[in-house]
């Protein structure tokens, strides 16, 4: 059952970082900024807990990967892959994706719906 819950997660969080990055290649001017624009989606993850813990972390950094949406999803496909407690993380990965998800959808149809006009 744990992995079904993880393969949820991965579906809804590839989701909302699709959305996202098809709103960020809409206000780019060109083909060149698009693949540019992408950068902080490609960064964020290595500000989270994926590779050091956050009991780990310098202070100054440490806010800046507690309050991403990336760490809450590492953590809780790390609690359900390794059978381990997933806490509160489960419920704000969830909320952090499905946030992300209707915030990119409205973001990039509303700017397709302008380029259309």
């Amino acid at each position: 059952m744990e992995w079904l819950a993880a393969l949820g997660l991965l579906v809804l969080f590839a989701t909302a970082l699709t959305w996202i990055a098809v709103g960020m290649g809409l206000i780019s001017p060109n083909a060149e900024a698009a693949s540019n624009t992408a950068t902080p989606l490609i960064l964020l993850p290595l500000l989270s807990s994926a590779f050091v813990p956050l009991d780990g972390m310098p202070g100054w950094i440490r806010p800046v990967a507690e309050y991403q949406p990336f760490t809450p999803a590492i953590e809780t496909l790390r609690g359900l892959l390794l059978g381990t407690e997933i806490g509160a993380d489960g419920r704000l990965a969830v909320a952090w994706c499905l946030g992300l998800t209707v915030l990119g959808y409205f973001w990039a149809t509303a700017k397709f719906h302008k380029d259309a006009e």
